[in-house]
């Protein structure tokens, strides 16, 4: 089997994703998750751009990780300065790591109009910091930015900048998509052409400005790149990045090619809700592999099928991935999986019941109000005890006050007090919470 190396860049590419900021504790948290994971390169950021990244580096120093390596981001020396005088490259030592990605340029247009500077500089620039960060043992990625529009403009400097870093020594030639603008057999046609010219690891880094990330980054493994780069859950600049949560299981579980230990596969949706938790972006629902609405069935036909077989709507296990499958509750979930949860109410009842009739109709209406049970399968099952009349009220509320107070103090900021009645006694009753939902909740819970 194959072996790909991932190399995860959400604590660096993915941190300058819009809404997202992580703290130092939070970088702390991610690495361990992603070392469980068993990616084997965890890009931490660029020791040089902030003292929060300088500080990061030095707690990750007393983490013991089983899968992955640490590695440190920064960039070719800066135009006419010696390297050993460079301070980013400088903040590259310090950080420690056994590993760094030095990136540079590969586009001649970058180079003339955004550096400004000879091509013959940049060459001399990307050689310099491989060599001398090779000199001090380091393992280095070199990351050729703009390849691909490099490639198109001037396709024998793109490849005189990979030529730049593979004579100074790099262990891997990463593509980068930095645009994020390629089609897929353009990334496939111009990565073969690395492969076969040289005798380096190659690796791929795509951003997904047209939708394409992901298929680039496989058709680039397809013409023999052995290292991916992405993110998780696809965090990134403008689109984002090659999502590696899509990545891993189509070259694991599809294409044969090892990518992480198997183990680590069945937790990849636990880790990639936990990462998006910590990022504080809510994880898309309809997320290839681990998405809540990847293995979720809807429509009645489909449910019906799937519960006769599942292969008949699923293109893998979701439990391979850590997921599971999702019977969705609705006006065209068909009549046999409506009646399977009126029947943990009435096991009497069958299709064919006036009740069964009943019930359908009235979820219809209901969904038409704007109603969705999707979710609530605890309150579609009060809709049938309703429709059945075998609906009790366990208690009545009667009235609630809520009230919040800022600032918070010691997670509280707000206050409910309640009257509910069951039976035939009253109860008054107050309590407090980190919201007023929460305060809300705790005085019902007390009152009952």
């Amino acid at each position: 089997m194959k072996r790909i190396a991932i190399y995860d860049s959400t604590l660096r590419d993915g941190a300058q994703g819009q809404g997202i900021s992580f703290s130092v504790l939070d970088k702390v948290k991610i690495v361990e998750a992603l070392d469980k994971m068993g990616v084997d390169y965890i890009e931490a950021g660029n020791p040089g751009s902030n003292p929060k990244d300088l500080e990061f580096f030095e707690q990750v120093k007393r983490l013991k990780l089983k899968n992955a390596r640490i590695i440190a981001f920064g960039s070719t020396r800066r135009v006419n300065i010696r390297v050993e005088d460079d301070a980013n490259v400088q903040s590259l030592l310090k950080a420690d790591t056994g590993a760094v990605a030095i990136f540079g340029k590969a586009w001649d247009f970058q180079v003339t109009d955004i550096l400004r500077t000879t091509l013959d500089e940049n060459l001399q620039m990307i050689y310099d910091t491989i060599a001398f960060f090779k000199e001090r043992n380091k393992e280095v990625v070199f990351d050729a930015e703009h390849f691909f529009d490099g490639y198109i403009s001037n396709p024998e400097y793109a490849m005189k900048a990979l030529q730049a870093a593979a004579d100074a020594g790099a262990d891997c030639l990463c593509l980068c998509d930095t645009r994020g603008g390629m089609l897929p057999n353009e990334i496939y046609d111009m990565t073969k052409a690395v492969t076969e010219k040289f005798n380096i690891a190659v690796g791929i880094h795509c951003h997904n400005d047209n939708g394409m990330a992901v298929a680039g980054s496989i058709m680039a493994v397809q013409a023999g790149a052995v290292q991916v780069q992405g993110t998780v859950n696809g965090y990134g600049e403008r689109c984002g990045n090659a999502n590696l949560c899509t990545i891993i299981p189509n070259l694991q579980l599809k294409m044969g090619y090892r990518c992480v230990p198997e183990e680590s596969i069945q937790i990849l949706s636990s880790a990639a809700i936990y990462i998006s938790e910590i990022a504080n972006v809510t994880l898309d629902s309809s997320s290839p592999y681990i998405g809540s609405a990847a293995f979720a069935h809807k429509g009645g036909m489909h449910i019906d099928a799937v519960n006769k077989n599942p292969v008949s709507y699923e293109h893998i296990d979701p439990e391979v991935v850590g997921n599971y499958r999702r019977i969705l509750m609705s006006e065209v979930s068909g009549r046999s999986t409506i009646l399977n949860k009126i029947n943990e109410v009435d096991p009497t009842l069958t299709k064919d019941s006036p009740e069964t009739r009943l019930i359908i109709d009235r979820l219809k209406e209901l969904e038409h109000e704007g109603y969705q049970y999707e979710s609530a399968e605890s309150s579609f099952e009060l809709v049938i005890r309703k429709v059945l009349g075998k609906y009790t009220p366990l208690f009545e509320l009667r009235e609630f006050k809520v009230i919040v107070s800022e600032p918070t103090m010691n997670n509280v900021n707000s206050s409910a007090m309640i009257k509910i009645k069951v039976g035939d006694q009253e109860e008054i009753t107050a309590s407090e919470g980190d919201g007023p939902v929460n305060a809300l909740d705790n005085a019902v819970r007390k009152a009952l």
